[in-house]
């Protein structure tokens, strides 16, 4: 027996892990290939390809899910029904084998129980079986058989009992377990029987289904495709048609296939009538095309001509109200936007000063005439005046109805500004020449006058009252000799003697010479650059001409006030000169009078440079002071800007061009000249018989001898004789066609080296040049007094050059 159950203990151990193992290899050999990531991929791009596979496709996916369901259905069912059958077994277990066990284990008989344990073990799917002793002593009896399990198991623990007078009374437990692995295997064999045979039903039917899809659908739908992918509505193919075998009745694909036919016919004559359609709309387009091309350019061409023109175009309403500016406005300083919705007249500066034009204009517009050439003048943004030149013409509608005006209007005021001061500069310079002219005569006489007035002195030296008659002609001959100087320097014809000068040392000695000519009521300020250029002028002249910007300033400040002398640099790059228009560029050295009197008005400052002008009263001055000084700085190559505001004083501002050296000279300080005699002989050629007898006289005092002539002719027949001089001494300007320069050259062609000395009461462009002596040129301006005389000839005869 117990043989027996051990051996039939080892082939129930033995058979369950052979039956495991073998189920487990046959669905490995079933599923593996299925679960190949290389199958799926093909599976599933088939299954894209068409409708066909995807049907396939669908079919499988459906009826595996319905296999699957219902084979999982029918093992849970056959799973209950078998772990039934092994619950009944292990009832019939406790209750036929209970009572013979308690009553072997009441009598201790551990054969007996082994023995029993033995024949449970070899029931079917019974894997161990047990006896445990319940009682309180040690070593209570245990008798197993069989191998327990962990998993796949079923389990009963059945009371053993036994009768002690009467009384039951428990003595120990039988627990058997029951293994399910042969369920289990029984279970998945049954599965894959299930799945395979319903796989392949499953496959065979979808392939049926296919074949027959693509029999009654796919290829008709394919037939239909190419047909529809090589239609064309310019060459369109006969009507489609079906390849199906007759007999057979119309199905829904037939209907298609009439729709589709139908549809075709109706695509062809629809296309027929939008090819019409389209023509007819071509050439309508290429017309507006055309049309609007030529509008375009007509456009374009307008706002070329617009936006390039010199002029800017407008157009206005019946109320003459601006509806329209070109941009070209913008140009000169206008604001477009601003214009649009005022008249002409809004923007008029003119309106009030000359109404009868604006009158006359307004009808003009009100009886609808064309006009050109209107000119008026307006401000700009910058609220500067400016002169405009208007044309214009009445647009009319289909109707005849006034539309408004269309024209053009032009900027002149550059050229009003050109003229200007062309007209102010050929009023300077016929001016300068009158003056010149004028100085050149009246020289002559002061020459006369005060060269005798001197002698006139000298001979009443011991009678008092006739001496201070004389001394009041010598003072007004003076102040002749002053006027017309200053009249030279405004016409440009007063020879300067440049030099490399220290503008602010100048300034500082000009400074203390202010202080008794302004007054004490008059505060002198000095505000001098540190690193003041040199300039190149006339010393005495640029004195003179702060002197008379010092003086105006003073009598623009009846009351007191501050007078400002200032020195800077200055580059120059596009400052305009006043008068001439001239465009100073470069680098000059500014010298600025600054008052706090009552300013200049705006409409005089291009007057106050002209000579005589002048707004004080009658006797309080000549009007030559600041012609002067802007003769002088225009001759020196610099220029004069004037800087006012009525009520807030005056700023004019004098440049000289800056010198090209490095170290200023300082002037030295002038010694009163001393009369020199002499005995050299002199040629006197002299054309005004008043001057020739005072310079023949003066000389004769002086010890020289003198030969006398009228003018050049005269002199060079002179020469021509023979005669022996040291020292010509020429006037300049002489009639006869030979002027001083010309004379000189003719005598040091026949007496080489020579000595000139010329004299002249006004300078063309004889000896001077841009102002200055030419090299080597010894000039004595008249009117000269006799120290004067004397010290210019001693110059000249001994070899000295000129100052």
């Amino acid at each position: 027996m117990g043989n027996s159950g051990d051996h039939e203990s080892k082939r129930s151990r033995a058979a369950a892990p052979a039956a495991a193992k073998q189920g487990v290899s046959g669905i490995g050999a079933v599923l593996a290939p299925a679960m190949s990531g290389a199958l799926l991929s093909r599976i599933f791009n088939w299954s894209r390809s068409g409708v066909g596979p995807r049907l396939l496709a669908a079919v499988l996916l459906f009826s595996s899910i319905v296999t699957l369901v219902l084979t999982g259905l029918q093992l849970y069912l056959d799973y209950n029904r078998e772990v039934g059958v092994i619950a009944t077994r292990l009832d019939e277990i406790g209750r036929s084998t209970t009572g013979s066990l308690g009553e072997s284990l009441w009598n201790l008989d551990q054969n007996q129980l082994k023995l029993q344990l033995d024949g449970i073990l070899r029931l079917p799917d019974i894997r161990a079986a047990e006896v445990r002793e319940i009682a309180d002593r040690p070593n209570p009896i245990r008798v197993a058989v069989g191998e327990p399990g962990a998993r796949s198991i079923v389990t009963r623990d059945y009371p053993l009992y036994t009768t002690v007078q009467g009384v039951a009374r428990t003595i120990g437990v039988l627990h058997v377990e029951a293994t399910l692995s042969e369920v289990y295997q029984q279970l998945l064999n049954r599965a894959l029987v299930i799945l395979a045979s319903q796989a392949a039903k499953t496959f065979l039917v979808s392939l049926f289904i296919i074949y027959m899809f693509h029999l009654l659908v796919t290829r008709h739908l394919v037939a239909i495709a190419d047909f529809v992918g090589k239609y064309s509505l310019a060459r369109p193919p006969p009507p489609l048609h079906l390849e199906r075998r007759p007999p057979y009745d119309p199905d829904e694909l037939d209907k298609v296939i009439v729709a589709f036919n139908a549809m075709c016919g109706n695509l062809e004559r629809a296309y027929g009538e939008l090819r019409e359609a389209n023509a007819n709309l071509e050439r309508d387009l290429k017309i507006r095309r055309r049309a609007e091309d030529d509008a375009r350019a007509s456009e374009q061409r307008f706002r070329d001509y617009a936006e390039t023109a010199s002029d800017w175009f407008w157009e206005t309403g019946p109320d003459h109200v601006f509806t329209y500016i070109s941009d070209r406005v913008g140009a000169f300083g206008m604001d477009r936007a601003a214009l649009i919705g005022k008249r002409r007249s809004d923007g008029a500066f003119d309106r009030d000063a000359e109404p009868q034009k604006w009158r006359e204009h307004n009808a003009m517009l009100d009886r609808h005439e064309p006009f050109r050439k209107f000119e008026y003048r307006g401000r700009d943004t910058a609220g500067r005046v400016r002169h405009f030149s208007v044309n214009g013409h009445p647009v009319f509608g289909a109707d005849g109805a006034f539309m408004g005006y269309r024209g053009s209007a032009t900027d002149l005021t550059v050229q009003h500004e050109t003229q200007e001061r062309l007209r102010q500069s050929q009023k300077m310079d016929a001016i300068g020449q009158l003056t010149g002219g004028v100085a050149h005569d009246f020289n002559n006489v002061l020459t006369v006058i005060t060269g005798t007035i001197e002698i006139i002195q000298e001979g009443l030296a011991d009678r008092p009252q006739f001496a201070a008659i004389a001394q009041l002609i010598d003072d007004a001959a003076a102040r002749g000799a002053e006027i017309t100087s200053q009249l030279l320097t405004f016409a440009r014809r007063q020879p300067l003697e440049p030099r490399e000068i220290d503008v602010n040392a100048l300034v500082v000695e000009t400074a203390k010479l202010l202080k008794p000519i302004l007054g004490e009521h008059i505060e002198i300020v000095t505000r001098l650059a540190d690193d003041a250029w040199s300039a190149m002028a006339d010393p005495s002249q640029l004195s003179s001409a702060i002197v008379n910007l010092a003086v105006n300033a003073r009598d623009a400040m009846p009351g007191g006030g501050r007078l400002t002398l200032e020195t800077a640099n200055q580059e120059l790059d596009g400052l305009r000169s006043v008068g001439d228009g001239d465009v100073m560029r470069g680098a000059f050295v500014m010298v600025a009078v600054t008052d706090t009197g009552h300013g200049i008005p705006a409409d005089i400052h291009e007057r106050v440079f002209e000579p005589f002008f002048t707004t004080k009263g009658v006797g309080r001055g000549t009007g030559l002071g600041l012609s002067m000084v802007y003769g002088f700085a225009r001759q020196t190559g610099g220029t004069v800007a004037i800087e006012s505001e009525e009520g807030r004083g005056t700023v004019m501002r004098l440049f000289l061009p800056r010198s090209k050296g490095e170290m200023p000279a300082r002037t030295a300080v002038v010694q009163a000249p001393a009369t020199a005699r002499g005995h050299e002989t002199i040629l006197v050629v002299e054309d005004d018989p008043l001057v020739q007898g005072y310079v023949v006289a003066q000389l004769g005092s002086l010890g020289y001898r003198t030969l006398v002539a009228g003018d050049g002719a005269a002199a060079l027949a002179l020469v021509d004789q023979g005669a022996r001089f040291d020292l010509l001494f020429t006037d300049i300007i002489m009639p006869g066609g030979m002027n001083g320069r010309e004379l000189a050259e003719a005598v040091r062609l026949r007496r080489p080296g020579v000595k000139v000395l010329y004299t002249s009461g006004y300078t063309d462009d004889t000896i001077v040049h841009e102002g200055h002596l030419d090299p080597g040129v010894a000039l004595l301006c008249k009117p000269y007094r006799k120290a004067e005389l004397s010290e210019k000839i001693r110059e000249v005869l001994a070899g000295e050059p000129p100052a």
